[in-house]
């Protein structure tokens, strides 16, 4: 991670975006001492869905097992690049997934290149279960790719991952590894996240094993997010130093409990393919409407009125917003994080 972070201010340096992070953490950090919503400037950081579709059935994902509400689509280009040009003096980095597998969307590669010529710090989660032309990826300028991979048989693999294919994404980590060398590059960082439940935490010291032979960058070990009490029986490990909830009875919550604060909705905007604002990367469906992009600039919703309201309601009572009930916000997600 630590080359990651240095990779990141190489990049992206900029002083009118250090002066537009000031701003905005500086507004949280006040709204925190007087528990009343200001903002200043735009977000650091924007995720941007390029496409909610997806081609596995993860059971817990609401993109893969059929639970999503909202339209699915692809981002077309046009409204990509007009994002980024509305952005790119004043963010960092720019989050390349949010539902769905990113690079489905055929002009996947080239809204990465368009971004990284443009400095902005590219990261993308993929499933690997796609044909990727290793050297287009090299090309594009990624900064650094997430692959979930989360067993060492294809038995165990296809557990969660339905209908993927272990094999696939071992070769595409391969020949990215091999792409990276012919061309000389040392991005994408490659950070393999395994998600620990159930099934598969009997194989953590062989993945640590894999890890080291595929000679990815980074291991990453997660916890893995459950929504019903089937999913405590089918899902969480057995062992607790790899849950992010404490159990009783029926009943699971949060470890850490809930805080009124989110640093979240100040700082990372989430735009999804057809252009409209949430609220964060936990809000699947948009329920709380801010806005689409098409029609106003991302800098105008990131501060209208009604996610002002929002933002009042997070530090007055965070627990009377459902979607915040479950949330990562403030909980250590990662298990490990080490070096290959």
């Amino acid at each position: 991670m630590l080359k990651e972070n240095i990779r990141l201010l190489q990049k992206s340096f900029r002083i009118g975006r250090v002066f537009n992070a000031i701003k905005v953490y500086s507004s949280y950090i006040i709204s925190l001492m007087f528990k009343k919503s200001i903002f200043w400037g735009t977000p650091p950081v924007v995720m941007i869905e390029p496409t909610n579709i997806c081609n596995l059935k993860c059971p817990l994902c609401p993109s893969g097992n059929g639970t999503l509400k909202r339209p699915k689509g692809y981002m077309n280009y046009e409204t990509f690049k007009k994002l980024i040009d509305e952005i790119k003096h004043t963010a960092f980095m720019v989050v390349l997934w949010n539902q769905g597998e990113p690079y489905l969307n055929k002009d996947f590669s080239r809204m990465v290149k368009y971004t990284s010529d443009n400095g902005l710090f590219t990261l993308v989660s993929t499933n690997g279960n796609v044909e990727l032309d290793a050297e287009e990826v090299i090309k594009s300028g990624l900064d650094s790719m997430i692959i979930s991979l989360d067993g060492t048989t294809q038995e165990t693999y296809n557990k969660y991952r339905i209908n993927g294919k272990l094999d696939t994404v071992i070769e595409n980590v391969n020949k990215i590894v091999a792409a990276k060398k012919k061309l000389n590059s040392k991005t994408p960082f490659i950070r393999w996240q395994f998600l620990v439940m159930k099934h598969n935490e009997h194989e953590i010291d062989e993945i640590r094993r894999l890890a080291k032979e595929l000679n990815v960058d980074n291991l990453e070990l997660k916890t893995v997010q459950i929504y019903s009490k089937d999913d405590v029986f089918n899902f969480l490990p057995e062992n607790p130093k790899y849950r992010r909830y404490k159990i009783e009875g029926d009943d699971f919550e949060l470890k850490f409990g809930i805080k009124n604060r989110c640093r979240r909705i100040w700082t990372n905007a989430v735009v999804n393919w057809d252009g409209e604002v949430a609220i964060c990367c936990f809000d699947k469906d948009v329920e709380y409407k801010i806005g689409n992009i098409k029609e106003t600039p991302l800098s105008k919703l990131w501060k209208n009125e009604k996610i002002q309201k929002i933002r009042n309601q997070i530090l007055k009572d965070r627990k009377e917003m459902l979607i915040c009930r479950n949330c990562g916000e403030g909980v250590k997600l990662r298990i490990e994080s080490k070096r290959s």
